[in-house]
């Protein structure tokens, strides 16, 4: 029986990790893999001490913290379900190759984070790994010195165009929203983003753009979308098409918690889900601001809550 089981090792879960071992709590990280979407972020500029990493970076770095308290970590695995065992938990997962496993914990920290959204257009599962892709930082440098798309309007499109503005010969940038809006069509975007993706001399945006098709055969070739304003539709020739349009909780597994509409885990101010001894942290959560450094805090807050839970906690 273990003290806590940590679903997630990317912030959140490092954190919650690493003050569950400093009270000596028999615990275990289930993770698919390190890092998750952290590992996934480009230049890292707004972590407290730190004027420039980048997210890998900041993940190795979270991930030797976490092993120098020797806490187990097993990789490779899915969550599935938590089932209610009297006053205990098991959580269920599988392997890769579809072993399930359970461990039984008096505590749950669910810290599993985001996944990207799709566009749900024709030609972007046909096409992923092969011009499409959702991970700017992993794929972009392929397409040195090519044409590319960047689709969305918030910061990690912004960042995904600043980084493809360094190394393809052209960007397109496009957005749903309109050239008048404030900020210029990025009401979601960071001001010091926009500014520095406005100044990029090989940067074209196109307003009022629905995606609506990727092309290509073997490989990414080009782009469709149509034109919200006039409703022509519309194409561009690009080698490369990165998805940046919102993210989804990694959430499905957690059936019995209270869930938002936008699948978000609902919490108190102390990680709190509506069932006792299960704690959520990050971007999982229905806490609005994702970030890096706030899902830090809460991790650590929900593994103190765990501890103070597991206080109180009888046979």
């Amino acid at each position: 029986m273990y003290d806590l089981v940590i679903i997630g090792h990317a912030a959140a879960g490092p954190a919650a990790a690493i003050y569950a071992a400093r009270r000596n709590l028999n615990l275990v990280i289930l993770t698919k893999d390190v890092g998750g979407e952290v590992a996934l972020s480009g230049e890292v500029e707004n972590w407290p001490s730190v004027i420039h990493t980048t997210g890998i970076e900041l993940a190795n770095a979270f991930h030797e913290h976490t092993k120098s308290y020797n806490v187990p970590i097993e990789q490779g695995l899915e969550v599935t379900g938590i089932q209610q065992e009297k006053n205990h938990h098991i959580v269920i997962a599988k392997d890769f190759a579809g072993n399930e496993k359970k461990y039984e914990t008096k505590s749950v920290v669910i810290a599993t984070g985001i996944h990207p959204r799709k566009l749900g257009v024709p030609g972007e599962d046909k096409l992923k790994g092969r011009g499409v892709t959702s991970c700017t930082v992993c794929d972009g440098p392929l397409f040195k010195n090519k044409i590319t798309a960047t689709v969305g309007a918030g910061n990690s499109a912004l960042e995904s165009v600043l980084m493809m503005g360094g190394i393809a010969q052209k960007v397109y940038l496009l957005t749903k929203y309109d050239q008048s809006d404030l900020n210029g069509g990025f009401p979601r975007g960071e001001n010091i983003l926009i500014d520095k993706a406005k100044k990029l001399q090989n940067l074209e945006i196109i307003y009022n753009a629905d995606t609506i098709e990727i092309l290509g055969d073997n490989a990414v070739s080009g782009l469709k979308y149509r034109d919200l304003k006039t409703g022509e539709e519309k194409h561009i020739e690009v080698s490369a098409a990165m998805i940046h349009i919102g993210m989804i909780p990694n959430s499905d597994f957690a059936t019995r918690l209270t869930k938002n509409n936008n699948k978000e885990i609902e919490i108190d101010m102390l990680c709190r889900t509506n069932v006792p001894g299960i704690f959520a942290a990050g971007d999982v959560t229905n806490i609005p601001y994702k970030q890096i450094s706030i899902s830090v805090g809460m991790g650590a807050t929900a593994a103190l809550s765990a501890i103070d839970y597991l206080n109180h906690w009888q046979e």
